[in-house]
């Protein structure tokens, strides 16, 4: 019922409800917010909001805006990566296009000495998706993967990436997935994580863990300390807007903490798309936006 009156909300009045969660419309914004997060010791994640083109031309008009965003970051002396969803980059028309764009902003963004973050969507996108991050692998040393714990074929997946560097995203996953192919419990969903962490370690894999789980995230604390794990081995990903109190936990434990800052003109389509597919997610964003209120 909320989601749908959310979607008949002019702009201006739905605003409120996502703009905690964004750093704003322009590049410039993103910029900003970034150098912001850099002024407290927090590291960055830079995306722009969009998935699910239709048309070759308009991805291959996103990798030109990533491309001024890449460059954006390197003339402003961020600490912070690009991420890119694989169905903006027009997987759904092809994953040949896909892979052609990605590669082009690797080479790019290796020219400018940062990192590329491949994104992971839902389970029809994912075959594809591990398709081109493999592609990629053999042609860059500067990708990353995301990885949804969550998924009961998570575990396999790890199994069947090549040997060699690995440097993946872990999160539980955003999308309401079948309970025939995901855990839905709260408790299975926590343990899946833990589980997957555990095992990317074991490969020698540097892992982002994206989470704001008070519970999962002091499991992991302890793993990382009976582990003797450093700093170059794993990260703590948050999200922008979302329990920045516990970020300074983190911080004064030692612990690094990255920041996922979305920005672009496509945040109402995006969210909307977003919240359709999680309630759960849109819950917590109402619940959050009222708190803070």
């Amino acid at each position: 019922m909320v989601l749908a009156g959310l979607s008949i909300l002019p702009s201006a009045a739905m605003r409120p409800f996502a703009a905690r969660y964004f750093a704003g419309e322009e590049l410039s914004d993103a910029v900003a917010k970034l150098r912001e997060l850099g002024a407290k010791g927090h590291t960055g994640i830079l995306d722009i909001l969009g998935e699910n083109v239709t048309t070759e031309v308009e991805a291959r008009g996103v990798l030109a805006d990533y491309i001024v965003a890449a460059k954006s970051v390197k003339e402003n002396g961020l600490e912070a990566y690009i991420s890119v969803k694989p169905t903006h980059f027009g997987l759904t028309i092809s994953t040949e296009l896909a892979l052609e764009l990605y590669d082009q902003l690797a080479s790019a963004c290796s020219e400018l000495g940062i990192f590329l973050r491949v994104e992971m969507e839902d389970h029809p996108t994912i075959d594809a998706t591990l398709e081109i991050f493999e592609a990629l692998r053999k042609r860059h040393d500067n990708v990353g993967l995301v990885l949804q714990s969550r998924l009961f074929r998570t575990p396999a997946d790890i199994e069947r990436l090549a040997p060699g560097p690995l440097h993946i995203r872990l999160v539980k996953g955003i999308y309401l997935e079948p309970a025939e192919i995901a855990f839905t419990g709260v408790e299975d969903i926590r343990r899946a994580f833990f589980e997957v962490a555990k095992q990317l370690f074991e490969r020698g894999a540097f892992v982002s863990l994206a989470t704001h789980d008070d519970i999962l995230s002091a499991e992991l604390e302890q793993l990382i300390q009976r582990e003797e794990l450093g700093s170059d081995r794993y990260e703590f990903q948050v999200l922008l807007g979302v329990r920045e109190a516990l970020w300074a936990v983190w911080q004064k434990a030692g612990h690094p903490v990255r920041v996922y800052v979305p920005f672009g003109r496509n945040w109402r389509a995006y969210s909307l798309r977003r919240l359709g597919k999680n309630p759960e997610l849109l819950r917590a964003i109402v619940k959050n936006t009222f708190r803070r209120g």
